[in-house]
């Protein structure tokens, strides 16, 4: 660029000196327009705001008509200005009014001018604003003057970011500026409650307080330094096989390696470096224009480079900072909301569980092992919500409502008004629940139902005294594998269930072996890679074909539970023989320690998770072989149905409130009980109250739920004649057999018999 006054450098240092200068946001914008306007040698600079109702406003302007200012608005996609902010893409032209897109606005004088440059402001991928410069005469903007306007765009976004810049007069009713308006971003519930409170990043962005750079060779060698210190720590890790250790994926460290080495990626920061930025504001400034690109594909693969894109320019700004990230989790306010891309249970359980309020994540579906921990610490979450870490800043107030799966980010006073009223009328429900803690679980008829919760940490067994449940059905020891940096040793294991145990003070607990494999990945194990992981390689198939993985399970299980009752369950059976192959492996356990003279269980009760369809066909064969069995409602759902639980497409397909779903459980109970062989549902099926009426409905008596569900589904079944839903459904079941759900018809039944579902 040939600028009068030295180009884009001496523009930044001259922004920064305007930016430091106490006066008014808006008196510091109309001198930054002048200022920009000057440099570019351009006859009209104006900047363009988006408002909070995503109109553009023009909130200052060198060369147009002033009059104009906070007066001129139009539509995001409306006109040149809003053309650039819909596609957050440059646009120069020599000859503005003869583009199809051209709009006059007759208040602003601009029809004298021909020649057009604009560029969204964008932070973070969004669009913040619109910033334009125009010459009568008709020229070609060169290319360094692009620049240039880019670079001061990301001052400009610093400075709309801040939330100083209010629309004036008429336009102020549009309710503020878009970079502070309030959102509303609806997701997938993963763990229930409502939680109010301030956004945590749980990936603290680096806040950059130098834009502008003093030397850019300088820079260039600070940025080449960042980018081979991020190459070794990657190749560091993947070669010393060192990956469990800092909870990496492999295939993540992969990814990053193979962008780190990208060299376009790499020309691009040096080129916006030379403009006279740092090298964190340039990193940030590519960043930006990526993501603002990448969020508006709606190819899958080409968003997914986004986040890995995301995660190297975070570890180019880690090491450019010398690593002076304070983590999240070492400043946490009262009532912290954690925002996340992602997040692995080990990284939430290192949060202070006090200062928790809920949990917003941009992945990670409702069977996730971060859904079960978030549920397990009692922490309303909600994931799935598009962009969330760029949405928010941290300190932010915002709103998690964990039931209906919504994330309120800013809320205005009347809607957080309206969530903390809902929060108190929850609490007074749970205190109800409370209040039924010691009220034996029998239905009006008489029916005893045994209520026992899910569980896979030690922080989760203290559950059974709060919701007043029989027992643990379903201890998940997968999670303890999880969170862990490396294979838990069997000393590791033992102490676990020893506690476990201790803590549950004789009410049985039902350990599950270990189910990995399929979405359950563990960092220090090699990945399998399999077309169809849900069908794949996993559970008690592992356990098998790796039988020292098992064996070890299954020695610390016996040593935990030495001269007590306990109980062990088998996942993802799908024959007999393999129940066979498993208590075979458990007896050679047994015979081991007797031999060297270790205690044993004052009891032994080995079980089978019924999970898979074809077990329903050889029932009577498993129910004479197990002591007991365990139903898992949400694989068998997806088995029989043959539907991904983790694909949005499909994943609601179906109902667990079809006919042919309570037409299986059904058979489930039905042929064990001529062997006198006790069954248990303990998916997330048995802990809603509605589901849970149809189950004892069909012959269940014993449900294992969340901790949070005991209360509801109690005081549903107080209310419940349980031989009358059990002739009502078996009609349904008969007449409405080709339904595609029976829910209609079970909450209309529950509304005429007054039971509180």
């Amino acid at each position: 660029m040939r600028g009068a006054h030295g180009g884009p450098r001496v523009l930044l240092r001259r922004l920064r000196e305007v930016m430091a200068e106490p006066v008014s946001a808006q008196d510091r914008l109309d001198k930054i327009v002048v200022l920009i306007a000057a440099n570019m040698v351009a006859e009209v600079c104006s900047v363009y705001v988006m408002r909070a109702d995503n109109d553009l406003e023009l909130f200052a302007t060198e060369g147009l008509n002033r009059e104009a200012v906070h007066r001129t608005t139009m539509k995001a996609g409306e006109g040149l200005v809003g053309l650039i902010a819909k596609e957050a893409e440059p646009l120069s032209l020599s000859d503005a009014q003869s583009h199809p897109s051209f709009s006059y606005k007759p208040e602003t004088g601009e029809e004298v001018y021909h020649s057009f440059l604009g560029v969204p402001i964008l932070r973070g991928g969004n669009t913040l604003g619109v910033v334009v410069v125009q010459n009568k005469a008709y020229r070609v903007y060169a290319e360094e003057e692009l620049e240039a306007l880019q670079t001061t765009a990301m001052v400009l976004a610093e400075m709309i970011a801040s939330g100083e810049l209010q629309p004036i007069g008429p336009a102020g009713e549009s309710g503020g500026i878009a970079a502070r308006r309030p959102l509303h971003q609806a997701g997938t519930a993963l763990s229930d409650g409502i939680g109010l409170g301030h956004v945590v990043l749980h990936q603290p962005r680096v806040v950059i307080k130098n834009l502008i750079a003093e030397d850019p060779e300088a820079e260039i060698r600070r940025l080449e330094a960042a980018i081979a210190e991020v190459r070794d720590n990657v190749d560091r890790l993947l070669e010393r096989g060192d990956v469990a250790h800092h909870g990496e994926h492999r295939d993540v460290l992969e990814t990053v390696r193979m962008f780190a080495n990208d060299q376009g990626w790499l020309r691009r920061i040096r080129e916006v470096v030379m403009t006279g930025l740092t090298a964190e504001a340039a990193v940030e400034r590519v960043q930006s224009d990526n993501r603002a690109k990448l969020m508006r594909q709606t190819d899958p693969y080409l968003r997914e480079r986004l986040h890995d894109l995301d995660d190297l320019a975070h570890r180019v700004l880690k090491a450019l900072t010398g690593g002076r990230i304070v983590p999240a989790r070492d400043a946490l306010p009262e009532n912290a909301i954690v925002v996340a891309r992602a997040m692995g249970p080990a990284a939430l359980l290192d949060y202070e569980r006090s200062r928790i309020r809920g949990l917003v994540l941009e992945e990670g579906g409702p069977t996730s092992h971060i859904a079960i921990v978030a549920r397990a610490l009692g922490i309303p979450a909600v994931s799935e919500v598009p962009n969330a870490t760029s949405l928010v800043e941290a300190g932010d107030a915002i709103i998690v409502d964990g039931q209906a799966g919504e994330v309120q980010i800013r809320p205005p006073v009347d809607i957080e008004a309206a969530y903390a009223e809902k929060a108190r009328m929850r609490a007074r429900k749970q205190e109800q629940y409370r209040a039924l803690r010691d009220v034996a679980p029998l239905t009006r008829d008489g029916e005893r139902i045994g209520l026992h919760i899910n569980a896979g940490l030690l922080v989760d067994v203290p559950h059974l005294d709060d919701a007043g449940a029989e027992g643990v059905g379903l201890f998940r020891t997968e999670l303890q594998f999880m969170i862990s940096h490396r294979l838990p040793t069997t000393s590791d294991q033992q102490g676990l269930y020893a506690q476990v145990l201790s803590i549950a003070n004789g009410r049985p607990v039902t350990f599950r072996t270990l189910d990995i494999g399929g979405d359950k990945k563990l960092p220090y194990m090699d990945a399998v890679e399999e077309e169809n992981p849900a069908l794949g390689w996993r559970a008690i198939r592992i356990g098998l074909d790796r039988p020292g993985l098992l064996r070890s399970q299954i020695r610390a299980l016996l040593r935990a539970g030495a001269g007590r009752p306990l109980k062990i369950m088998f996942p993802m059976i799908g024959a007999a023989w393999e129940f066979d192959e498993a208590k075979a492996v458990v007896s050679r356990e047994v015979a081991h320690l007797e031999r060297h003279g270790y205690s044993v269980p004052s009891r032994l009760d080995l079980g089978v998770m019924v999970e898979i369809p074809s077990l329903v066909h050889q029932i009577a064969e498993i129910a004479t072989r197990a002591d007991f069995l365990s139903v898992g409602s949400n694989d068998l759902m997806q088995y029989l149905f043959a539907v991904d639980r983790e694909n949005r497409r499909v994943a609601n397909r179906f109902d667990t409130l079809s006919p042919a779903m309570l037409r299986t459980l059904k058979a489930i109970v039905d042929g064990a009980r001529p062997h006198s062989c006790p069954v248990t549902l303990c998916g997330e099926m048995g802990g809603r109250p509605i589901e849970a009426l149809a189950l004892i409905a069909i012959g269940y008596r014993a449900l294992s739920m969340s901790p949070a569900s005991v209360g509801p589904v109690k005081a549903m079944l107080l209310k419940l004649d349980a031989a009358h839903a059990a002739r009502h459904v078996a009609e349904l079941l008969a007449r409405e057999g080709s339904a595609a759900t029976l829910r209609p018809q079970l909450l209309a039944y529950a509304e005429a018999n007054g039971i509180p579902v």
